[in-house]
């Protein structure tokens, strides 16, 4: 794939709309790590209006593209991201959280029809306790979520399926209620320019 076809399918992805408490905002990409690259940042909020509209998740997303490939990429594509929720303490405290936080990327990617390779990460469990001129605040918990995989594409409009994928699984960290199949959202997706 060539700097032009890279570029057409970065517009097929600046197309992608997800829910409208998850807003998408192009960003720099990394430029040592690929020759090609291209990046999304996105801020989730709880879906409310005004004073009580609150961020629950955050994340950022890196479509690296190397011409031929790189050997631990197993393909010439490689998807990266960055995701953080808040949790509550009983899903703090659930050891299992690690594994289900894994198992909730590696659902999403299958539900939106995503075929990957060599995907692979970290999720962590972060605790925060407040001391000091800070103890009003209260105390902490979240997830965070580090993977990688290549995708395997067979033509560049494929893509925006694991962008679709990367939404929905920040929707499900972040703890937001499934979208009924059919029933239309009242707001329209948000997206910051």
């Amino acid at each position: 794939m060539d700097l032009n076809q890279f570029n057409r399918m970065i517009e097929h992805l600046r197309t992608a709309t997800p829910r409208a408490e998850i807003i998408l905002e192009e960003v720099p990409a990394p430029q040592k790590l690929a020759t090609y690259s291209f990046a999304f940042t996105a801020d989730v909020s709880n879906g409310l209006l005004g004073d009580d509209e609150d961020e629950v998740a955050s994340g950022r997303f890196v479509l690296l593209h190397e011409p031929g490939g790189q050997e631990t990429w197993e393909g010439e594509f490689r998807c990266v991201t960055f995701l953080s929720a808040d949790v509550d303490e009983a899903m703090q405290d659930d050891p299992l959280l690690p594994e289900v936080g894994w198992s909730w990327l590696l659902d999403s990617l299958s539900a939106a029809g995503c075929e990957f390779n060599a995907p692979s990460g970290t999720v962590t469990r972060v605790s925060s306790a407040s001391f000091g001129k800070l103890s009003p605040r209260n105390d902490q918990s979240e997830i965070e979520i580090r993977a990688s995989w290549s995708p395997i594409i067979k033509e560049s409009a494929e893509m925006i399926k694991h962008i679709e994928a990367w939404c929905n699984l920040l929707g499900e960290v972040a703890g937001l209620p499934p979208i009924v199949e059919g029933v239309a959202p009242i707001s329209a997706a948000r997206r910051r320019v």
